[in-house]
């Protein structure tokens, strides 16, 4: 069932057509950009779950080009993901081999990999932020240094990300921000360390963890609302001056009073 509801979003996307979901906008993008660039046209109906694709080059939302499958590639970075992670907490090799043989053999985790649905991309962005911030935890030593840097910078990318897939999103975030203020509260414990040094750590922490986000969020809606420029079943949840935007809507390019 839900993957005839993304698959038709991800066409909506091919299509341009105008839309309205629950859910952020950046896992449908995804997919209707699969499907883009692997050929698919965006025709299928989607009508009914079971209903079979026949001619239609569904392959490029389950999978990209060379046949290399996309949610399935998405789910499949989990295992690489949880071993790095658990190897940087516990800096144990058996612990972490262990994690990775758990999760490749999981068969919920595969069974939402081979298909059109959010939840692999979801998964994706939540365990690529945990592992960025364990990362950058392992950087503590080095403050400011280009990898610390990069880690910090990478959680946001991944905060980001999950948000823009589901506001379940929210849940790796607040991890994320009960870690930094950890952090930051041990750092301003530091005798050794100035005000100057700690604000420094603070504002970066502002910068990547907060401001980066919000951009990149903000950033993928734009690029929504950009792409969907033509009427579709989604006209009817906003308001007429928006809908006069819209190319084939009844009110399109009609002067809207305020």
């Amino acid at each position: 069932w839900d993957e005839t509801h993304f698959g038709k979003m991800g066409s909506y996307y091919i299509n341009r057509t105008f839309f309205f979901d629950v859910h952020p906008p950046l896992g449908k993008m995804l997919i209707g950009l699969a499907g883009y660039l692997s050929g698919y046209d965006g025709t299928f109906p989607f009508q009914k779950p079971g209903d079979r694709y026949e001619q239609h080059n569904y392959m490029g939302m389950r999978g990209v080009r060379l046949s290399r499958p996309f949610c399935a590639f998405l789910g499949s970075c989990l295992v690489p993901f949880a071993y790095l992670t658990v190897l940087e907490l516990s800096k144990s090799l058996p612990a972490a081999l262990l994690t990775a043989f758990i999760l490749i053999f999981d068969t919920g985790c595969i069974t939402l990999s081979q298909y059109i649905l959010l939840d692999p991309i979801l998964m994706f962005f939540l365990m690529g932020a945990v592992l960025s911030m364990v990362k950058c935890n392992s950087c503590a030593e080095r403050p400011f240094s280009a990898s610390w840097w990069f880690w910090l910078s990478l959680t946001g990318v991944n905060l980001a990300g999950a948000m823009g897939v589901k506001f379940v999103g929210l849940f790796v975030v607040l991890l994320v921000g009960l870690n930094t203020i950890y952090d930051l509260w041990d750092l301003l414990g530091n005798l050794n360390l100035s005000l100057v040094m700690f604000g420094k750590h603070l504002l970066a922490r502002v910068l990547c963890l907060i401001l980066l986000p919000l951009a990149l969020y903000t950033a993928i809606f734009a690029v929504h609302f950009t792409v969907l420029n033509k009427s579709g079943p989604g006209d009817g949840f906003f308001s007429s001056a928006f809908q006069s935007q819209l190319i084939g809507n009844n009110l399109h390019n009609v002067s809207i009073p305020e």
